[in-house]
């Protein structure tokens, strides 16, 4: 059983590029060479996507590979198949890392306990709740991101499918 999913930088440091590509060659099992291009929205960094095959938890794979490195932008995506569901990773220097489960069409899927866990953490007040369902959301990683996702419009897309 496979998935696949896209890989985006939105920001790295030029230094950084190259061990971005020797990690996520590590996680795909092949070489990988990304198209890198400026960021406008960050002037000084790179971006790239890269669009990806392989087994589910791929997606977690990358994440965690590149998670450590504190100048780092990046998502991950995988879409559903019939063993998992599909996922998302966003992490920005600032809030870390954000995963999520997504359903079928893209909608993210928070599971019951971590609603319970938001409804008590938030005590009675109306905001503190609206706040805790935001992060469950992967609001404020949106926020973050949203200027590198259209910093990014029409940059090329590469498949490359993971050697097993």
């Amino acid at each position: 059983m496979t998935t696949r999913g896209v890989l985006y930088v939105h920001s790295a440091p030029r230094a950084l590029c190259p061990h971005v590509e020797w990690a996520v060659a590590g996680v795909l099992g092949a070489r990988v060479g990304l198209d890198w291009i400026r960021q406008p929205a960050a002037p000084g960094t790179w971006r790239a996507e890269l669009s990806w095959q392989g087994e589910p938890g791929t997606a977690s794979k990358l994440a965690s590979a590149l998670r450590g490195w504190q100048l780092l932008r990046f998502e991950v995506t995988a879409e559903p198949c019939a063993s998992a569901e599909g996922e998302r990773y966003s992490c920005t220097p600032e809030l870390g890392i954000f995963h999520a489960v997504m359903g079928p069409h893209g909608d993210i899927l928070v599971p019951e306990d971590r609603l319970r866990a938001a409804m008590a953490r938030s005590g009675r007040g109306e905001s503190e709740l609206e706040a805790e369902l935001s992060r469950l959301l992967g609001k404020p990683w949106d926020d973050e991101l949203e200027p590198f996702r259209y910093a990014g419009e029409g940059a090329p897309v590469r498949w490359l499918h993971q050697v097993v």
